[in-house]
């Protein structure tokens, strides 16, 4: 006879009680401590008096830093536009691919996560900077056009100026879609595996062509996919930290940055636990708004 966990509290409190305490002890203590903090103010160089104020909330909301957190919404935005525009059709091609092609994509969609995102970041460094793998590409091109140009009696190319691909807004988001990826393409896969794939032939044999079917057929069946990608995309990408460091110039700092900032250069402790606390009262709202998208008519 199977048993509910009411029927088995004791074994249940003891399996829930070690994972339990480690939250308790290791986030949510520490998670508390901070936005007790966000309400103090520095009275020393390492002290920090708890008064109760709301000072550090009304300066974050200054018009700087309000401008720095639409910054990185919109930078975060954009993110996961391209994530979804890349990442739905090649997450498409996984679902229908054969099953033994279909392990080895999901191998190369997850290959990333087995290698530091540190060492990732340097390797798009690696790529993008003036004597990087695409400008050496463009210059190869330059130069043999240039000749092309010689052996035809028009006058060759001038020098090749590397682009500058690298501490720019540009570089930042080419670096955000390259480490968030992933997270956009496996919820999408999730989806489209499961979908009900005769909806599809029946929408092409009424008649309906294939980009008609996808955007009226499998856009919808993959609705819940797209929102769970967009959720677990969006949130990571406006916290980034490492990326917009590495890739991004003085004007390309997004506010994950800034909180950074706060806690080591500036030992602003309290200013900084307010704006990680803006950032998180932002995440859940996020959240919340994917909720309220997913619930189904009716459903309370």
């Amino acid at each position: 006879m199977e048993q509910t966990w009411r029927q088995a509290r004791g074994a249940f409190a003891a399996i829930a009680a070690p994972p339990l305490v480690w939250l308790l002890l290791f986030f949510l203590v520490p998670l508390g401590v901070i936005w007790a903090y966000s309400f103090g103010e520095n009275v020393g160089p390492i002290t920090i008096d708890l008064t109760g104020t709301f000072a550090n909330y009304m300066r974050a909301l200054e018009p700087l830093y309000l401008g720095i957190f639409g910054k990185s919404v919109i930078v975060a935005g954009v993110t996961t536009l391209l994530c979804l525009l890349v990442g739905f059709p090649v997450a498409l091609a996984i679902a229908f691919a054969s099953p033994r092609m279909k392990a080895w994509l999901l191998l190369l969609i997850m290959l990333p996560f087995w290698t530091n995102l540190l060492i990732r970041t340097f390797a798009l460094i690696a790529v993008l900077r003036e004597q990087g793998y695409v400008n050496f590409g463009i210059e190869w091109f330059w130069n043999l056009a240039s000749s092309a140009r010689e052996l035809v009696g028009m006058a060759p190319l001038g020098d090749y100026e590397p682009l500058t691909l690298l501490y720019n807004n540009a570089a930042v988001i080419v670096g955000l879609v390259y480490v968030h990826l992933p997270f956009m393409v496996l919820p999408l896969y999730s989806a489209l595996d499961r979908m009900d794939r005769s909806l599809m032939e029946a929408s092409l044999d009424l008649g309906a062509g294939h980009l008609r079917t996808i955007l009226l057929v499998v856009v919808p069946l993959a609705a819940p996919g797209i929102a769970s990608g967009v959720l677990i995309t969006f949130i990571p990408a406006l916290g980034s930290y490492l990326t917009p460091d590495l890739l991004g110039g003085t004007d390309s700092q997004m506010i994950a940055n800034v909180i950074e900032r706060q806690f080591k250069k500036a030992n602003d402790w309290p200013f900084g636990a307010a704006l990680s606390f803006l950032l998180m009262y932002l995440t859940f709202f996020a959240i919340a708004a994917q909720a309220l998208i997913q619930r189904k008519p009716g459903r309370r």
